[in-house]
């Protein structure tokens, strides 16, 4: 969705072309090249420190074996090439929180190249984005600015960050969109990020151009421009569409876009001018002489690769043919381990057939998951690890309502008791008197007294007006506490309003 008002009409005589670099810091529990905790979100400034991070002379870098392996099984789930020799570099640049002068991070010679992330398009389709790269370095620190004073905190300085490159295969903010949850899922599915964009532990670059449809035809790009450090997939979105309708409105106006790195002001939901952008001879790479080339064996590959997890696509795809789960829930599902942890064990107590994990799906997408947003902070559905309700009951809950005990909007009820007591739904409905009403003189007796209350109303229905027969049915949910047979009362209904 643009941030702009209505998208102009030369619009569609431009294509937007869309490079994404994502940072994802990797799980591990001691940084890049030295021992120190990683555990810095919250700690003293400066204390998660050591000779090596804070570059003091003398203190040399030794490799995390643990932050390769999350690379390589990265680059695994992501269809790339895992390259027998990388090599780590220094990337020269000077910067307040950089303790060193320079990163040390991969350039000629990464880990991963030439993958690719299957997306799923709004109108069905799906979409292959290319990976050019997954190269592993370490973090920088964080500047804090307060009044007139920048203070530098190092306590991130070191931290293992996996940097994802894709080719410039994404031409719209909602494909941008796609992509990014579907990269984060697989990173969480895989157990190597926690992807917590609120806490910088994923931040995205998008590299935004447009061209024109004849330079498409040459295959030519126009001038990128890059939009550093989102912290928000809907920042992600919204500065894309931004970038797309600025670029194109100077073009338009017979101006050269320049080729510079842009901030988001989320506050005026609009790209701001940051620095020139570097190009890689800015840098000046070159091999880091105090670690030796990286070496992989093929072996090694083989070991990581068997230790992948079910990734949410194939996850998805099994839900669909094997349980006939619609693809609008199944996704949802799937976008997090734990709701499809949690999804899988409650099918394994109510059954896989007859539409039953169907049923399940439309319940957890719908009213589960409304109490887990209303009561959580934003809607992370990994909240779904900390609620009382269990999976069987869940499901037990469902099949209270199949047997028809209690009715669907008791259901509801009933599920918003279990979340705030953790107690199983037989006994809330026990405890509660919510059983169902089916007793047909028991629902005749209420419609009795509904038509003596509304004599005039049930005159205008045998006069014609037969849309009053939506007020009957409210009327008798009312007076039996909403408890009746839905299907009952309404046959009930139906027949004796015509006497």
């Amino acid at each position: 969705m643009s941030t702009l008002s209505a998208a102009p009409a030369y619009l569609s005589r431009y294509e937007l072309v869309v490079g994404m670099e994502v940072h994802a810091q990797a799980l591990t529990q001691s940084k890049m090249f030295c021992r120190c905790a990683t555990d810095y979100q919250g700690a003293p400034p400066n204390t998660r420190t050591c000779p090596t991070c804070l570059a003091l002379p003398g203190a040399l870098p030794v490799i995390n074996q643990a932050a390769v392996e999350a690379t390589i099984r990265t680059g695994l789930a992501l269809n790339c090439r895992i390259n027998e020799t990388a090599v780590f570099a220094r990337k020269n640049y000077t910067y307040p929180d950089l303790p060193k002068g320079y990163q040390i991070s991969q350039y000629e010679l990464p880990l991963c190249e030439q993958g690719y992330l299957e997306i799923d398009l709004e109108d069905g389709s799906t979409k292959r984005v290319r990976i050019r790269r997954v190269h592993l370095e370490e973090d920088t620190g964080r500047s804090v600015h307060e009044g007139d004073y920048s203070l530098i905190d190092l306590n991130r300085a070191g931290v293992p960050l996996m940097e994802i490159v894709t080719e410039a295969d994404i031409h719209s903010p909602e494909e941008a969109y796609a992509y990014l949850t579907r990269l984060r899922a697989t990173l969480r599915a895989l157990g190597v990020s926690s992807g917590d964009m609120e806490k910088g532990a994923l931040r995205c670059e998008p590299n935004i151009s447009v061209r024109t449809l004849e330079q498409k035809a040459r295959g030519e790009y126009g001038v990128k421009v890059e939009v550093k450090n989102l912290n928000s997939f809907r920042a992600v979105r919204n500065a894309i569409a931004y970038e797309l309708e600025r670029q194109v409105a100077v073009l338009e106006a017979g101006g050269e876009v320049e080729q510079v790195n842009m901030g988001w002001d989320e506050a005026r939901q609009r790209t701001v001018l940051q620095r020139g952008k570097e190009d890689a001879h800015d840098y000046r790479y070159f091999p880091e002489p105090d670690l030796p080339p990286l070496r992989v064996s093929r072996e090694e590959v083989a070991r990581l690769a068997a230790t992948l997890p079910e990734l949410p696509a194939a996850k998805r795809n099994r839900y669909e043919q094997a349980w006939g789960v619609r693809r609008v829930e199944a996704n949802v599902l799937t976008s997090e381990a734990a709701v499809a942890r949690f999804f899988e064990d409650a099918v394994a107590v109510y059954g896989d057939g007859d539409g039953k994990p169907q049923r399940l799906a439309t319940w957890m997408t719908g009213e589960l998951f409304r109490l887990l947003y209303a009561d959580g902070d934003g809607q992370d559905l990994r909240q779904i690890t900390a609620i009382k309700i269990t999976p069987a009951h869940f499901a037990a809950l469902i099949k209270l309502v199949d047997d028809k005990v209690i009715n669907p909007n008791t259901g509801k009820k009933v599920l918003e008791v279990m979340y705030a007591t953790g107690d199983d739904p037989q006994t809330i409905v026990a405890r509660e008197g919510l059983a169902m009403v089916s007793d047909v003189s028991v629902i005749d007796e209420a419609i009795a007294a509904i038509f003596t209350a509304h004599a005039a109303e049930l005159a205008r229905y045998r006069a014609g007006e037969e849309k009053l027969l939506g007020f009957f049915m409210g009327q008798v949910m009312r007076a039996t506490k909403g408890k009746a047979d839905p299907a009952a009362a309404k046959a009930r209904l139906e027949e004796l309003i015509k006497e």
